[in-house]
């Protein structure tokens, strides 16, 4: 069993784009700016939102951030992701998900200039992805191809099962997956609520990718040995062993799953930090564009 390490990973990837940003700026370029909205005081959210901009700092890019209240109106937000979109000097920004509930989020993604789209959510970068034209790929899927792709995971001609369906994270990766590249290839099947005979499936993968949202749902059980384990859950659970009171878990039962595997992403330090690693790809990516 080897331990995939997305922090590992992910501070290589912010290396490289360190060295590729320091080289626009010996030149007498601007340095690449993400800028990122949030909205209300969700915990998870705002833990997220430090992050990247710590992973701006890291890769030399300018970062601006901009805290809403919970009550700002949908109007007041499209015409700041207008103001943003207009921003010649700002290369790529995303909205923090989730939004209050007054606020339509699928219409907040489609306001947003598909070029500045970081995220990968405008319904042109989600067509390009689909259809293998170039554009801003999800970042959470894009982390998890830059994992098989650095583990040299094979997903040629394998078995892969998808639990989840989401349009962040189930969908995409499914597309990426079994599309005709180097490390695509796969056969794909997704998982959801209403799969009947679920662990009948999931005992036939060579690969899992667990994003449904429910702490230790796949147990040792449901996977063969020697599966490949991509762990995308994050579930806050309550926790006396720690000294905010509370821990990560993912979809996977780590305990009884890891001995089980090939290769398995720990959570933390999986897939999570491989999200950021991605949004930071993505940005330089626009900003090569726009430069």
């Amino acid at each position: 069993m080897q331990i995939i390490d997305g922090k590992l990973i992910s501070n290589q990837i912010k290396e490289e784009i360190a060295e590729e940003v320091k080289k626009y700026v010996n030149s007498g370029k601007r340095p690449p700016h993400l800028a990122v909205i949030i909205v209300g005081d969700d915990g998870g959210s705002q833990t997220y939102v430090q992050n990247k901009i710590k992973a701006c700092e890291a890769v030399g890019f300018k970062s601006t951030h901009i805290e809403l209240p919970d009550d700002t109106n949908e109007e007041f937000l499209l015409k700041k992701v207008d103001e943003f979109n207009k921003d010649e000097n700002l290369d790529g920004f995303i909205v923090q998900l989730p939004l209050p509930k007054h606020i339509s989020e699928q219409k907040i993604i489609e306001a947003i200039n598909p070029a500045k789209d970081v995220d990968g959510f405008h319904p042109v970068n989600i067509g390009k992805m689909t259809i293998g034209l170039d554009g801003f790929v999800p970042a959470t899927p894009l982390g998890i191809t830059e994992l098989i792709k650095r583990y040299k995971i094979e997903t040629s001609g394998k078995n892969v099962v998808i639990l989840g369906r989401s349009n962040i994270v189930g969908r995409p990766i499914s597309i990426l997956l079994s599309q005709k590249n180097e490390f695509g290839n796969a056969t794909v099947t997704v998982c959801h609520s209403r799969t009947p005979n679920l662990k009948d499936i999931t005992r036939q993968a060579d690969i899992i990718v667990a994003a449904i949202g429910i702490p230790e749902f796949i147990k040792a059980d449901m996977v063969k040995e020697g599966v490949v384990i991509i762990d995308v859950g994050t579930t806050r659970v309550k926790s006396e062993e720690t000294k905010s009171g509370w821990k990560l878990k993912g979809d996977v039962n780590y305990e009884e799953v890891a001995p089980l595997s090939s290769y398995i992403t720990p959570v933390p330090g999986g897939v999570g930090p491989m999200t950021i690693a991605s949004l930071m790809q993505n940005t330089l990516k626009a900003y090569k564009m726009n430069i």
